[in-house]
Order: C-alpha cells, then structure tokens, then sequence
C-alpha cells in the first residue's frame, strides 16, 4: 500500500528526517494491513456502532459552578489579546 509519507507529514505539521519517513511508512503501511483486515472480518447482519455496549447518557449534568476570576485565569497566559488567550492560527488556506 503506498503511502505519502511527505503529506502526511505537512498535515500533522512535523518535520521528518529519511530515517523517521521510512519508520513511518512501515508502520503506517502495517496499520493499513490491520485495518483492512478488521473491514474482512465484519458482518453484515452486524449493524455498526459508536459502542460495544449500550450506553444511555453518560454525560454529566451541566450545573453552573463558581469558576476562576478572569484574571486569574489569564495570569499565566503566554499572550492576551483583550481579555481572552490568544493563540496561533492553525488553519491554512491552500492555493
């Protein structure tokens, strides 16, 4: 199974050297294998699921609680921009 090793690598925005591309492609290429064996093995009078056991709201309630002063919260914030975090952006637009 052929890999792109290089695009996966841009995707998850990681530098690889030759040595970790070729690791890399092994062991994606073994998980590959793993996976097509698992799609020969399911049963179509199996219907798929998100969980092997029935599961009926597993969610907590959602109570308003007291929480940290906002400052507080910012305290330690390598960057604000107001009163909120500011982070990089992470979405890209291709051309």
């Amino acid at each position: 199974m052929e890999i792109d090793i290089e695009h996966v690598a841009r995707l998850a925005r990681v530098h690889l050297t030759d040595e970790e591309k070729l690791q890399l492609r092994e062991q994606l290429g073994m998980i590959l294998e793993h996976a097509a064996k698992v799609s020969e093995v399911a049963a179509e009078d199996v219907p798929p699921t998100a969980s092997a056991i029935p599961r009926a709201n597993v969610l907590r309630p959602d109570d308003v609680e007291p929480s940290l002063p906002r400052e507080e919260a910012l305290a330690n914030a390598p960057e604000r921009e107001r009163e909120r975090f500011r982070v990089p952006r992470i979405i890209e637009m291709e051309s």
